[in-house]
């Protein structure tokens, strides 16, 4: 339904994660019994969550130890990891600087060209550990690299940006990315992204993309809906682009993966996300707090390095707990950011989901106070749900 904004706006309503509540039905389960596995690319992982591409999330050994986990962990390949042989000395310098100097020193670190030889030994030392090698660059460097990622025998491409669109105008000068020609060209499954509508998400399937990133902006890091005021919340683009997969899929027979990115940061995020239509979830600032990893307890956007408009900047976050507690627990904390799989798990037994396309279709209700109700004395004393 839309809703006249002044005379010749009209716009429509649309729902973040905090707004929406997931109600029980007539059935529930042991949740030892829900099935949470999924694909992306012809890939079967046991945990529906993938770790953003972000320097402060993932390096080689995170994305060892998240595949080992049973998740996923996608490596920037323009970042940090393959433009400085030995990251970890950058890495301690952008934790020890003050939040003034953040934006500068950010810039200057990432003017260091990225290394193509560095890009082929990252993947390689990723599979050595035994590890999935995903990785990620932007349509420009997709363009410029996807030759180099097939060769070193990476097993999945994420091509990101703030968004991406088949429809892009851009000068003479410059040659842009056909998306359809890429993802036909590689030898390896590509995933797209990010996107918020059902026309775009559409598009993007028909290049032949194994899988669509969608959201634009919400992640904790990310400055993007401040700096462009452009955005869609959560809970409406990721059920928007689920209907464009569902259509896609009766038309053609193929079915293309939905991964909510950004926004999310307790267990049942992840689920309302799932509930709304996603297959999986792409998530940062839950990781960046693992003690594994790289960020030293802080977590900043991709596109924060820009030298002409950063769009992110850096967060502390912290260190809680290990890789495995935040993923599998036990927890030890109790506001939904520690075992992830659990509380997937246990809300889907309450539920009554057997498996995530179960999931997918569990009753959804409006509920801007359900973060809040009955939780003063949380709040006052910030504990649990009022951290």
């Amino acid at each position: 339904m839309e809703t006249s904004i002044g005379r010749g706006k009209k716009a429509r309503r649309a729902y973040g994660i905090d707004e929406i509540a997931l109600v029980p039905g007539q059935r529930t389960l042991d949740p030892s019994l829900a099935d949470t596995r999924w694909q992306i690319g012809g890939i079967e992982r046991e945990i529906p969550i993938i770790a953003s591409a972000m320097d402060g999330v993932v390096d080689v050994r995170m994305a060892a130890l998240l595949s080992q986990q049973g998740a996923l962990g996608v490596l920037n390949l323009e970042g940090i990891q393959t433009r400085y042989k030995d990251p970890q000395p950058i890495l301690d310098r952008i934790a020890c600087v003050g939040k003034d100097e953040f934006v500068g020193l950010m810039q200057e670190l990432y003017a260091e060209p990225i290394k193509p030889e560095l890009i082929q030994q990252r993947i390689q030392e990723i599979k050595s550990l035994g590890g999935i090698a995903a990785v990620s660059a932007t349509p420009a460097g997709a363009s410029k690299y996807g030759s180099a990622v097939a060769l070193a025998g990476a097993d999945l491409f994420f091509v990101q940006a703030t968004v991406v669109s088949t429809a892009y105008l851009s000068p003479e000068s410059v040659k842009p990315l056909d998306l359809a020609h890429f993802c036909q060209q590689m030898p390896i499954p590509v995933i797209l992204g990010n996107c918020v509508t059902y026309e775009v998400a559409l598009d993007l399937m028909k290049t032949g993309a194994a899988g669509i990133l969608v959201g634009i902006g919400p992640g904790a890091a990310c400055t993007s809906r401040g700096v462009l005021g452009v955005g869609v919340p959560q809970a409406t683009a990721v059920a928007d682009c689920a209907a464009a997969r569902d259509d896609y899929f009766q038309e053609t027979g193929n079915y293309v993966t939905i991964i909510a990115d950004g926004g999310l940061i307790t267990g049942g995020d992840i689920c309302k996300c799932i509930a709304c239509g996603a297959d999986g979830v792409m998530i940062g600032s839950p990781f960046a707090r693992a003690a594994e990893a790289p960020g030293n307890g802080y977590h900043w956007g991709m596109a924060t390095p820009s030298p002409v408009l950063p769009r992110g900047t850096r967060i502390r976050v912290g260190t809680t707990g290990t890789l495995e507690q935040i993923l599998r627990g036990p927890a030890l904390l109790d506001d939904g950011t520690h075992n992830l799989l659990g509380a997937l798990k246990t809300s889907m037994g309450t539920l009554g989901a057997k498996n995530l396309k179960e999931m997918q279709q569990v009753e959804v209700v409006i509920a801007p106070s359900l973060l809040t109700e009955g939780k003063v004395y949380q709040k006052a004393q910030q504990l649990g749900m009022g951290k």
